[in-house]
């Protein structure tokens, strides 16, 4: 279903919004700002929320690539490239109760880990899992595969809002690559449990799905109420989509 949104020209005075004007924000990996580098390769990629949540790869083959005009970084699966924290995102319960996670990014193969973490084989944001085009949702030991919808992509430039509220569903939406309209993949389901992040690119596994494409950037929120859920959303995909 589509979600028709206002993203016309703010006539009105008030700054851009950004993530970290809201009291929620648990990580934030913002578009070209704190990196640092090794050559052209990214060896740190601090969170801009208070949190400290900073990701990094000391092992310079494993450093993704920085695009320094897109602000993207590439990650090649061949080289298991990934970027990690020293702290689980959301504290020692991650998030567990409300949460909305936004990236903007674009895979370039399918069976691969957006976001994971190093001592956890479940936990994971994982692109079109035995080759489907769906997108698995994994906190915890729940499995939630959400089917794209019509036209929709697992490899599309785009925007990707993941919303959990209160009743313990989750939706999950996304744009078409250039469009102005976020549109939900599949229907809500529902998917508990706490959801332990702390890696950019795999999961903790034998079998890790390296991550293989660009990330632009990368938003997290926790005990997000159901009353502000929906324009924060919105708020947050005009950002992205901008990227």
């Amino acid at each position: 279903m589509a979600l028709g949104l206002g993203l016309g020209i703010d006539k009105s005075g008030k700054s851009p919004w950004l993530p970290s004007d809201e009291s929620t924000l648990v990580a934030w990996y913002k578009n070209g700002t704190g990196i640092t580098l090794n050559g052209s390769d990214v060896s740190a990629w601090a969170d801009s929320s208070s949190n400290s949540h900073n990701m990094v790869q000391a092992t310079a083959s494993k450093q993704p690539a920085f695009n320094a005009s897109t602000g993207a970084l590439t990650f090649d699966d061949g080289a298991e490239q990934y970027l990690e924290s020293s702290s689980d995102i959301g504290g020692v319960n991650g998030m567990d109760d409300e949460f909305i996670v936004g990236f903007r990014t674009n895979p370039t193969k399918n069976n691969i880990v957006n976001l994971g973490h190093s001592d956890s084989t479940t936990e994971m944001i994982k692109f079109a899992p035995s080759n489907n085009n769906s997108i698995r949702v994994k906190p915890a030991s729940a499995t939630v595969d959400f089917d794209m919808e019509s036209g929709h992509q697992i490899q599309d430039d785009c925007t990707w809002i993941i919303v959990r509220k209160n009743n313990g569903e989750v939706s999950v939406y996304k744009n078409l690559p250039s469009g102005g309209t976020l549109v939900q993949q599949d229907s809500a389901k529902a998917c508990t449990g706490d959801f332990i992040l702390n890696i950019i690119g795999k999961r903790g596994h034998s079998t890790a799905n390296w991550f293989e494409g660009t990330m632009k950037e990368i938003v997290m929120f926790k005990d997000v109420a159901d009353a502000d859920s929906d324009a924060l959303r919105d708020n947050l995909f005009a950002r992205l989509k901008s990227l």
